[in-house]
């Protein structure tokens, strides 16, 4: 892996940008990976659970797969891998058919394999197929939908779990990411969990437990987990022969996959979210770093179905690009890989000790309220910036109309049954319309209205080179300049 240049002899001016070749000292990264591990956190332990998988497994399998991402892209593009809300909903299907957990993995790793296989074509075939394809109106919304798709997890979720706790939180990130100078204001989402952890700590000494949804009351931090769980230890292996659907008591660890044609055609779908998805990651990142990762959107993509097949080899959940650490960048503005490098050591050492995951994960809802509202809104807002840069004109029909239905059903969660078996919904719909939408759109759109549409898009013929199909939007980057 590639020795990271020291930025500024380790000096972070305020407004300065720390590009992904680059490093702060080993103790300001430090606390910038620990921020990412904070950030994706949460959701690499939610979303095994509610696949059925072990959250231990997963956050170990994360590390893994982000230091072979990073390798594979050659340190350019900075991005954590982890458990994805997509596949939760390919998992409910295989249980309600019969699956069990290896079926589950079986059918994710077929998705891991496609992804693959499509991301080789991109990296020998080039990127001009996948500009076509997702163009900056289609990539700005698939990341407006996706960030803002999680909106209900917090609405629904942890913001309820402690009110004015998460609105608590919510300030002080606003407050410690603008007011602050500095490093400080650098891990600003870092500090105010910690700060949401001791407050919460604080109201139960001193107000008592806090009221739940349904009716009941429970100390805002519990640790009752922490206290029973071992320092060093490993998932266990899975004995598929006394696995229940649903029930409380099963142990799911490490397992092999298992393969089955009817669970394989439910999941393959998600691949499609999952190219757009990941296209998005890579545009979002390009946007914030200023730099050209076309030529790597192949290996990025191919990478990602890798350390898929890896990781649902072991038993695993897939991992794919996390949006959430999209957040975490733009509000730091620090892009330094060497951060990530960290964040996936770290998620490595907490997959050998319990004790440390069962502190993260008993984590305030409150806490975490406060901080998703932040970072999801942050994600939602990154499509409106790769819409503002690439001049995305919404006067015109072909833009407005269908991008403003996927963007509805992403973020509705608005599904549609294709029988008893199989259901799109959410990010995958929203996807699915939201590309073939847009294509439908131009197909059938007058001749002018299609050039109105082209005006300031940026097409792109080989790596590095640009061009835009008008006169005026070449005037206008000569003005920007």
């Amino acid at each position: 892996m590639a020795i990271w240049k020291l930025h500024n002899n380790g000096k972070l001016l305020p407004g300065a940008v720390v590009r992904p070749e680059e490093r702060l000292g080993w103790g300001k990264t430090i606390g910038l990976g620990a921020q990412h591990v904070v950030a994706m956190f949460g959701a690499t332990f939610v979303f095994p659970l509610l696949m059925g998988l072990n959250p231990q497994l997963a956050v170990m399998m994360s590390g893994v797969a982000t230091l072979i991402f990073l390798l594979v892209v050659k340190n350019r593009v900075p991005s954590y891998l982890g458990s994805s809300a997509s596949f939760v909903g390919v998992a409910t299907l295989v249980y309600q058919g019969g699956g069990n957990p290896a079926h589950v993995s079986g059918s994710l790793f077929a998705v891991g394999l496609t992804l693959f296989i499509v991301g080789l074509i991109i990296h020998f075939a080039g990127s001009r197929p996948i500009h076509r394809l997702l163009p900056p109106a289609v990539t700005g919304a698939v990341v407006m939908l996706i960030g803002f798709n999680l909106a209900p997890v917090v609405a629904a979720t942890y913001w309820p779990q402690d009110q004015w706790v998460a609105f608590t939180v919510m300030i002080v990130v606003t407050l410690l990411s603008v007011g602050a100078r500095g490093f400080i204001g650098r891990i600003a989402i870092f500090l105010s969990l910690i700060f949401g952890y001791l407050l919460s700590w604080i109201l139960d000494v001193i107000a008592g437990p806090v009221a739940s949804q349904d009716g009941t009351s429970h100390l805002r931090v519990d640790w009752t987990q922490v206290q029973q769980a071992d320092w060093i230890g490993l998932p266990p292996v899975t004995d598929l022969a006394n696995w229940t659907y649903g029930a409380t008591d099963n142990v799911v660890g490490l397992h092999m996959p298992q393969f089955s044609i009817e669970f394989i055609l439910i999941a393959l779908p998600v691949v499609i979210a999952l190219i757009a998805e990941n296209t998005g990651h890579i545009k979002a990142v390009a946007e914030m770093t200023g730099e050209d990762l076309d030529d790597v959107m192949g290996r990025a993509i191919a990478a990602d179905g890798l350390t898929s097949m890896l990781a649902t080899t072991a038993g695993a959940g897939p991992t794919t690009t996390y949006s959430e650490n999209i957040g975490v960048m733009a509000a730091t503005r620090v892009y330094s890989t060497a951060a990530y490098v960290v964040a996936a050591i770290v998620a490595i050492l907490f997959g050998f000790s319990p004790k440390f995951g069962a502190v993260i994960s008993a984590t305030p809802g409150g806490v975490l309220g406060g901080i998703c509202v932040v970072l999801y809104g942050m994600i939602g807002l990154l499509g409106a910036k790769i819409w503002k840069e690439n001049r995305v004109d919404f006067g015109n029909p072909i833009n407005l109309v269908p991008l403003s239905a996927g963007i509805i059903i992403g973020v509705g969660n608005v599904s549609l049954n294709f029988g008893e078996h199989f259901t799109l919904g959410g990010i995958a719909l929203g996807t699915i319309v939201t590309v073939i939408g847009y294509h439908l759109a131009r197909a059938i759109a007058p001749l002018e209205m299609i050039r109105q549409a082209d005006g300031a898009a940026i097409i792109v013929d080989a790596p590095g080179a640009y061009k835009t199909s008008s006169v005026k939007a070449v005037s206008q980057q000569k003005n920007d300049k």
